[in-house]
């Protein structure tokens, strides 16, 4: 085998967040947030992939063996959703009392929590509730939605005064119910003494919903919920490009279905089930039955309560690590730091707060003259994008590419560019055809020997939320050829610009791949059985074909090449003659690793670079992208050593093997690279705590 194919090995790297998700060495809070992710990710997975493999199949253009594949995607993703909620159902939901949280059902309500939960029912759900009756034809169901179906049966002694009703002389009926959106669907209820009880919004409708079918008995009632097609494209060449994106995020609501989730349902609900996949257009396959609430990523808010009352000894979620900013401790202004020399911070070990500190800086610096910036996901209430609005405000020129398409974040960009435009900055909505995925910013000021050009780089995006639990990597420099380089890049995407020679960046699609295939090249061919060429590379998912081919010839010419790939592999590694130089791992642990970095041994003549691409197609064919070097050797040493730490961690680390399964780490294990990166980077705290300067009183 030469590939592993990528949606497969996608569902296995969801399979090790399942893994933590079920280590009982994991604080149970935790346990909850993995298990929430793995549904989230199922979620994206069958809007996205699993949509786009059916319409193929559907319009005759997929690839040959793919139904075999998605039948074998089908069987695994059943067999992990199973133990995703059985390990919900059977073990989290036991532990909780743990931690001075209980879930009760309602058959187990006191008097007083029916009394209050059915007073909560008339008054806060009740009048949000609309049921829908199902005769000739079922109403449509938008996505990631929870709904509830009640099989209902009228009454003896009332069928003649409904007679008015159509199809009134059928007997059962089917009526479905949307669960609001605007409620919490964690109800708290009263309880005696410390301990606190919740339910579920869904629990309650299902024990009060016969009020809303006055006449009839509900002789059963099941959640469902459905998975709709989101993979749409949009006109890249429409004139109302904004128009264009909107009606793409309305249509996610009306597309087609591609899984059908049910849960709380039992033998009876089995015809209901048939009769709700056929008219949705599913097969058996595409059903997938369940034990306990859907969507577990609701439960994270009693996350809180739990911390908070948790046994003596038992902690409920991680030890907090603090996040650390050695910038700070220094009297430099943030402008004589970053033109001290090249800074490199790491987060979430480092705090992301000098990057937003140096655009709230900009906005207001008389100095400052311009800041340009790429925009691909940031925060709902963005301290950048405000600072931003205000830069513009202030009559400095702003100018921002904000990617429309980032998937799911669509909506939101399109807000933030309007406010933008509005402030009177330069919005550009990314380039036809390409997604603007390359993390960059510029600032010009005018300083007293001329003007100097401020450059932050990273692999990942300007989200102060996200950099708190992502492990990525960023650059803060005023090197004059990467200044160079940048300004050619804004360039490049904001007019009509060829490519000019940039001394120090490549990008993506014109020369990103080219430049990577040719050191990787180098590599091999310098490479000696006394003197081993070596590559370490850390990413998200390798999925290029002729990257993997340049690989598996740098293998075969004895080059040592260490993976380091968080989710979607399709390299094979230790086979002989192909890979047997190659080691492949992936950590999954409390942080999210989204860093991209990539070695180069080079005859002693050692490179490394930072990127926002990952190795695969769209990454390298059909997205902006940039690769970046490390050029100050104290940064340099800091990625090197941080880099190969990876292949030490035995706590949370598992080995890909040559047959596709990842080999987790035994148990036992003492080296956590995420704590070790921890206790460096707070090591490095209090050194330059120790340096900044003091000053004394001179006493008599």
């Amino acid at each position: 085998m030469k590939y592993f194919n990528r949606d497969q090995s996608w569902v296995e790297f969801n399979a090790r967040i399942l893994n933590e998700g079920m280590r009982k060495d994991n604080p149970l809070m935790e346990r909850i947030k993995f298990l929430g992710i793995v549904s989230t990710n199922f979620d994206e997975f069958f809007e996205v992939r699993i949509a786009s493999m059916k319409r193929a199949i559907a319009d005759g253009t997929a690839e040959e063996g793919t139904e075999k594949i998605l039948s074998k995607i089908s069987e695994r993703c059943h067999r992990l959703i199973g133990h995703l909620y059985d390990e919900l159902h059977r073990d989290v939901m036991e532990e909780l009392p743990k931690f001075g949280v209980r879930y009760i059902s309602v058959n187990d309500f006191s008097e007083q929590q029916r009394a209050f939960a059915g007073t909560f029912f008339q008054n806060e759900i009740f009048p949000l509730l609309t049921p829908l009756r199902s005769e000739g034809r079922f109403p449509h169901f938008p996505g990631n939605e929870v709904f509830i179906a009640f099989k209902v049966s009228m009454i003896d002694g009332v069928k003649n005064q409904s007679a008015w009703l159509d199809g009134a002389e059928k007997s059962p009926r089917v009526s479905f119910v949307q669960i609001p959106r605007s409620l919490e669907r964690i109800i708290w209820l009263p309880s005696d003494g410390d301990e606190k009880h919740f339910t579920m919004i869904d629990d309650i409708i299902l024990e009060f919903g016969t009020s809303l079918f006055p006449g009839f008995s509900v002789e059963s009632a099941m959640l469902f919920s459905i998975d709709r097609d989101a993979d749409m494209g949009v006109d890249e060449e429409s004139s109302q490009f904004i128009e264009a994106m909107e009606d793409v995020i309305a249509s996610r609501h009306n597309s087609f279905a591609v899984r059908l989730i049910c849960s709380k349902c039992s033998e009876e609900d089995e015809e209901l089930i048939c009769t709700l996949a056929e008219n949705l257009g599913l097969s058996d396959e595409d059903v997938y039955r369940i034990k306990g609430p859907l969507h577990p990523e609701d439960f994270s808010v009693v996350e809180e309560t739990a911390a908070r009352n948790a046994l003596v000894g038992i902690p409920a979620v991680f030890e907090p690590w603090k996040t650390f900013s050695p910038m700070k401790k220094s009297n430099k202004s943030v402008w004589e730091l970053v033109e001290s020399g090249d800074r490199l911070i790491f987060l979430p070990y480092e705090s992301f707060d000098p990057v937003t500190k140096l655009i709230e800086s900009a906005a207001d610096d008389p100095k400052v003259l311009a800041i340009k910036m790429t925009l691909y996901r940031t925060e709902r209430n963005s301290a950048i994008v405000k600072s931003l609005i205000r830069a513009a405000r202030n009559g400095k020129q702003v100018t921002v590419f904000v990617e429309l398409k980032a998937r799911f974040d669509e909506e939101r960009n399109i807000s933030w560019a309007s406010q933008l435009e509005k402030s009177g900055a330069i919005v550009i909505y990314g380039i036809v055809n390409l997604k603007v995925h390359g993390k960059a910013m510029m600032i010009i000021r005018r300083e007293s020997d001329g003007i100097r050009r401020y450059v932050h780089l990273s692999t990942g995006n300007y989200n102060a939320k996200t950099a708190k639990i992502y492990s990525d990597l960023a650059l803060l420099s005023t090197n004059p050829e990467i200044a160079n380089d940048i300004t050619l890049f804004f360039n490049l995407i904001s007019g009509y610009s060829a490519l000019q020679t940039m001394k120090q960046i490549a990008v993506a699609p014109i020369n990103l791949k080219s430049r990577l295939l040719s050191m990787i090249k180098r590599e091999a061919e310098s490479s000696t059985p006394e003197n081993p060429g070596m590559i370490v590379a850390k990413m998200n998912a390798l999925g290029h074909e002729e990257i993997i081919d340049a690989l598996y010839e740098a293998s075969r010419k004895g080059v040592r090449i260490l993976l380091n790939i968080r989710g979607i592999c399709q390299l094979v590694p230790g086979i002989p003659g192909q890979s047997e130089n190659i080691t492949v791992v992936s950590i999954v642990g409390r942080y999210l690793e989204h860093a991209r970095a990539v070695y180069f041994k080079n005859s002693g003549n050692e490179e490394i670079y930072l990127s926002s691409a990952d190795w695969m197609p769209r990454n390298l064919d059909r997205r902006v992208e940039l690769l970046f070097p490390i050029l100050d050797k104290k940064c340099f040493s800091e990625i090197k050593d941080d880099l190969m730490m990876y292949f030490d961690d035995d706590t949370h680390s598992s080995i890909l093997q040559s047959d596709g399964t990842w080999l987790p780490a035994p148990a036992g294990g003492k080296f956590s690279v995420q704590k070790q990166l921890h206790e460096k980077y707070r090591m490095q705290n209090e050194i330059a705590k120790k340096k900044a300067v003091e000053f004394k009183i001179r006493r008599k």
